[in-house]
């Protein structure tokens, strides 16, 4: 097994043992706090572009199968670990993570001290990185870094033309920038009519659809550049129940005259505790988050925080005081994590129901 090294734009260079593809690759370096669910994480469209580190120290223990991935190709740049299993044990597996990794054009370095590496992001913050061969001067890799685009943008996550997932329940218009398909398992569980469309599709065409209500998705990247998107929940704003997750729920806060800042560590794991602002309960949730919505933008808006976090105190959940549109900043569809926040989706189709049935009443005393 050869030597990889795993440069930081800092200067610090950790060496460690190849797996996974050969090729060299850039990315943003994140620390991944689960234990479990490096497969999910790894096809997880929300991490492209980054080099995750995973904090457990034993990774690929129960290899790879096809039922757990929450998108057909992985966009993730790299993974660090402590250890790597080549020789998992698991009823369900189908490939070894090594195998799989080199197939996805992802390279792995193991052998490395992650506790390490995870305090100095701690510290210094996200930063770029470069897993490359022993060949490569560290001076050159920097150099690189400096002069490297690593911005992967949502159009390579999100899907370029619509498609039906159908059912008998609610009609329910999926704005893809890079959805995990837990979200669909969830919305198919419930029995919607699910149509999935791109993220820069129009408030026309998604009209068409004649939906009962719409989710705005998780994904990659900086909120603020993806215009289209945030452009068309204002258009759809009060016209049509919302739902945002993820970075949909970042996308929401900006249509609705909100901010969003970059944080210093992003938040990456299973085990974040988020306090729901209303009934004062405590759950512990997903999270795969870069960025979060400025506190102080949403104070002279029509929105109000129903969820926040108990570790930084920042805001995980958005209420519309005016219209039926609501947004959490975690998964509520777990996977990898507990899903025990996945009443939420049931939370979007009763506010759907409720509209509906206000609708009716309308209707009928207009006539």
């Amino acid at each position: 097994m050869n030597n990889r090294q795993l440069v930081l734009e800092d200067g610090t260079v950790f060496i460690g043992k190849a797996f996974g593809s050969e090729e060299k690759k850039t990315g943003e370096i994140i620390f991944h706090t689960g234990m479990t669910g490096y497969q999910e994480v790894i096809s997880d469209p929300t991490y492209a572009g980054k080099i995750a580190v995973m904090t457990y120290p034993s990774i690929g223990t129960y290899g790879i199968n096809r039922d757990d991935m929450e998108a057909i190709t992985p966009f993730l740049h790299g993974i660090v670990v402590k250890e790597v299993c080549h020789e998992p044990s698991n009823f369900r597996r189908e490939e070894t993570l090594d195998d799989f990794l080199k197939k996805s054009g992802i390279p792995g370095i193991s052998g490395i001290d992650t506790r390490m590496l995870t305090r100095l992001l701690r510290k210094k913050g996200t930063m770029r990185a470069m897993m490359t061969n022993m060949t490569e001067a560290p001076h050159h890799v920097l150099e690189e870094l400096k002069t490297d685009n690593m911005t992967l943008p949502v159009q390579a996550t999100s899907i370029t033309k619509a498609y039906i997932v159908p059912g008998r329940g609610l009609r329910i218009v999926v704005v893809d920038l890079g959805m995990k398909q837990s979200i669909l398992h969830e919305l198919t569980r419930l029995q919607c009519h699910i149509t999935v469309v791109p993220y820069n599709y129009s408030v026309e065409d998604i009209l068409r659809f004649k939906p009962d209500g719409v989710l705005i998705s998780n994904g990659p990247g900086n909120p603020e550049e993806i215009t289209e998107t945030i452009n068309t929940i204002k258009h759809l704003l009060g016209k049509i129940p919302l739902f945002g997750i993820g970075l949909g729920h970042q996308l929401f806060a900006l249509a609705c005259g909100g901010k969003t800042k970059k944080m210093h560590v992003g938040n990456y794991g299973n085990n974040f505790p988020v306090k729901d602002v209303q009934t004062d309960k405590t759950w512990i949730t997903t999270k795969s988050c870069q960025y979060c919505v400025e506190e102080t933008s949403v104070q002279n808006t029509d929105l109000h925080i129903s969820f926040r976090s108990l570790n930084d105190g920042t805001i995980e959940g958005l209420q519309h005081n005016k219209y039926p549109a609501f947004t959490v900043q975690f998964h509520p569809e777990g996977a990898p994590g507990s899903n025990e926040t996945n009443y939420v989706f049931r939370t979007f189709l009763q506010m759907i129901e409720e509209k509906r049935d206000k609708n009716g009443v309308n209707h009928h005393a207009k006539k």
